[in-house]
């Protein structure tokens, strides 16, 4: 089975890009009539299917509306809807401003965003600063969840919790920025746990949206398809790995990816990849030790793929500080692991492996 792409298919990763989130306006689009003429303002019952679809669809969601941030989510709360949105910004500033700002909240791409209003003024702003951005005319909205950016290739249990899951990760970021604390004694307060274990075919569909969805911590960029991930379980030659993690706060579910090409005297980490909601957690360095000790339980030499991409720096500082380099005679593509002892696992996780 060929395990080497020589290149990328640009053209087919951008036709697979889906919207990560949906920023949406408030007056005349969620409701009818402008809150601050009329407090009675109706909502709009095509609005509001759209909004409850597409959070069963794992497609995060947030606002971007000039009003009275007060007003606004009392209504939001009285139309029941308060509780589907993340990062509201409900100001009087530009909206371009407002959707830039949840971008780096959430930590996802313009180029994943889709921005609803009604106001062709305020769509033409935002397509002006960041033509990246999805503009959807709200008088359009009856088509929207037919479009196949908002149609996920698969409804897992962890993108159907998805917006919960980004609720939970704020209330543990308020509570860490109020903790008087280190960052240690407050890790220390989470009692995370964290599960490594082979993938299973029930894994598959996760496994490859990850890869889909994942940029910053992703070693190679690579898109892995459902029926290349079968093919993978089902070779020998190669381990493909899950990681999982909860603390007191939840389960943040699936967030991490091993393949490893297994060679008789060498292993090869085709692919390492994290979600970025984990990366101030430690548990890269975990991940890697103990693939550093299986593969010196096996008397193997360890190394890894990494292609940089303009997103993925991170994770060439991750396998650096872990113990890789650049590896002599080989090409500019592979690090190597000379040192393959390992770190205990910080006494603030617990830490469960099935092989």
């Amino acid at each position: 089975m060929k395990t080497e792409r020589n290149k990328m298919d640009k053209v087919d990763i951008k036709k697979e890009q889906k919207i990560k989130c949906v920023v949406w306006d408030l007056d005349q689009t969620i409701w009818h009539g402008i809150l601050s003429e009329d407090e009675n303002v109706m909502v709009n019952n095509l609005a509001k299917a759209t909004i409850i679809e597409l959070d069963n669809r794992g497609i995060l969601q947030s606002i971007a509306s000039k009003n009275n941030a007060v007003e606004a989510m009392k209504k939001l709360k009285q139309l029941d809807l308060d509780k589907y949105f993340i990062y509201p910004q409900i100001n009087w500033g530009p909206k371009y401003k407002s959707i830039e700002n949840i971008s780096k909240l959430i930590n996802i791409g313009l180029d994943t965003i889709a921005f609803i209003d009604d106001q062709e003024f305020e769509l033409d702003e935002v397509k002006f600063n960041f033509p990246e951005v999805m503009d959807i005319n709200s008088k359009d909205l009856a088509n929207l969840l037919m479009k196949e950016e908002f149609i996920p290739r698969f409804y897992t249990k962890d993108s159907q919790r998805r917006r919960e899951m980004y609720q939970s990760d704020i209330k543990r970021k308020q509570d860490e920025e109020k903790f008087s604390g280190s960052q240690y004694d407050f890790l220390k307060t989470l009692n995370m746990e964290v599960e490594i274990f082979p993938a299973e075919i029930e894994d598959l569909n996760r496994v490859e949206e990850l890869t889909m969805r994942t940029s910053q911590l992703n070693s190679t960029g690579y898109i892995y398809t459902y029926e290349e991930l079968c093919n993978f379980i089902n070779n020998i030659n190669y381990k493909l790995l899950i990681v999982n993690l909860r603390d007191c706060y939840g389960d943040y579910g699936r967030i991490g990816i091993v393949l490893i090409e297994l060679r008789k005297h060498e292993w090869y980490i085709k692919l390492f990849l994290l979600s970025c909601r984990v990366m101030t957690r430690g548990i890269g360095g975990i991940v890697l030790n103990y693939i550093k000790e299986l593969s010196q339980k096996s008397g193997v030499k360890l190394y890894a793929e990494f292609r940089e991409t303009e997103k993925n720096r991170m994770m060439f500082t991750t396998l650096m500080f872990n113990g890789f380099s650049k590896a002599e005679g080989l090409n500019d593509n592979y690090l190597v692991c000379d040192n393959l002892s390992t770190e205990a696992v910080p006494s603030y996780i617990s830490l469960k492996c099935v092989e």
